[in-house]
C-alpha cells in the first residue's frame, strides 16, 4: 500500500500543538493575491500537489447522541473540544491521525496519535485490549486520551467532512503556517470505517453554509501561530482589509444538515432564512 508523504512530516510534528488561529472567508479571486504576498515569506508544504500545490483532507467527526461537542461551540464554551479521525490524501493511501482538539478561550490544543489506516476501528477504541506501537511514550498518551473522551462521552462517527487544502509553512519562523482551504463538502455517516468513497458529496461552499451571506464560494483562509503573529502575517491582515470570523467546518455541516432533515441545532440565522 501507498504511503501518502504527509504522513512523514506529521510523524516529526509535536504530538500536543498550543498555537493561535485565525480564520477568515475570503473570495477565490483574492487567494492569488495573499499567495503572491506572503511569497517571500513562505514555502509551499511540499505534500502537496498540481498548481497550486494541494492535498485533500478527510475527517470522521465524532460527537455524542445530543450533538453536546456542536453545541458547546454554538454556544462558544470558553473551554470546549472536538473528536475527530483524519487522513491526508485518498483514503487508505496513508495513516489515520486521531486528535482531540481543544479551545481554552483563545488557544487552541491539539493533541495527535496515528495509527494505521487499516486498524482504525470501532474496536481499536472499544476494546480494552491495546495491540499498536507508538514511535515514542507522548503519541501513546494521545492515543489514549483520544480514546477516554470518546468512550466517556459516549461519541460515535456523525459527519464525514472533505477538503482541499493548500498549504504554506513560514521561511524563517518557529512556526507560522497560511492554509487556503476549499470545495468544503460533507456526508452524513454514522459508520467508523466510512470515508465516503464513491458517494455523492454535499457542498459547504455556499454563503449560507459559511455563515457569511456571500455571493461566492468562499476559501477559508487561516492564519496560525504559536503566540506572537509574525509582521508579515499581521501586514496580510491590514493590506487586504480581512475580517476576522468563526468558522468550524463540523458545525457548518451540522448547520447545513438540520436544514435538510431537522438535525438539531440549526443557527438562528439559517431558521429565518428557512421560514422567510
Amino acid at each position: 500500500m501507498k504511503r501518502h508523504s504527509k504522513d512523514k512530516s506529521l510523524e516529526k510534528a509535536q504530538v500536543q500543538i498550543e498555537r493561535h488561529e485565525a480564520k477568515y472567508i475570503i473570495p477565490p479571486a483574492l487567494v492569488p493575491e495573499i499567495r503572491e504576498y506572503i511569497e517571500p515569506f513562505c514555502l509551499p508544504d511540499p505534500n502537496g500537489t498540481g498548481n497550486p500545490p494541494e492535498y485533500t483532507i478527510t475527517t470522521i467527526q465524532l460527537d455524542t447522541p445530543d450533538l453536546s461537542l456542536h453545541q458547546a461551540k454554538r454556544n462558544e464554551a470558553l473551554n470546549r473540544f472536538k473528536l475527530r479521525a483524519r487522513t491526508y490524501g485518498e483514503p487508505g493511501t496513508g495513516k489515520v491521525y486521531l486528535e482531540v482538539k481543544r479551545k481554552l478561550g483563545d488557544v487552541v490544543v491539539k493533541s495527535r496519535a496515528s495509527v494505521p489506516f487499516d486498524a482504525w476501528s470501532e474496536s481499536l477504541i472499544m476494546d480494552d485490549r491495546l495491540d499498536l506501537r507508538f514511535k515514542n511514550r507522548s503519541e501513546e498518551i494521545g492515543f489514549l486520551e483520544f480514546k477516554r473522551l470518546v468512550r466517556e462521552t459516549g461519541s460515535q462517527p456523525v459527519l464525514i467532512l472533505r477538503y482541499l487544502r493548500e498549504s504554506y509553512f513560514g521561511k524563517i519562523d518557529h512556526y507560522a503556517r497560511v492554509t487556503f482551504d476549499r470545495q468544503l463538502c460533507y456526508l452524513p455517516s454514522n459508520g467508523w470505517t466510512d470515508w465516503g468513497t464513491g458517494r455523492n458529496w454535499i457542498s459547504m461552499d455556499t454563503g449560507l453554509a459559511q455563515n457569511q451571506l456571500y455571493p461566492f464560494s468562499g476559501v477559508v483562509l487561516e492564519l496560525k501561530t504559536l503566540k506572537d503573529a509574525p509582521h508579515w502575517m499581521m501586514d496580510v491582515v491590514k493590506r487586504f482589509d480581512l475580517i476576522r470570523c468563526g468558522n468550524c467546518k463540523y458545525s457548518s455541516a451540522v448547520w447545513a444538515e438540520s436544514m435538510f432533515r431537522g438535525f438539531p441545532g440549526a443557527p438562528d440565522y439559517a431558521l429565518e432564512l428557512l421560514t422567510f
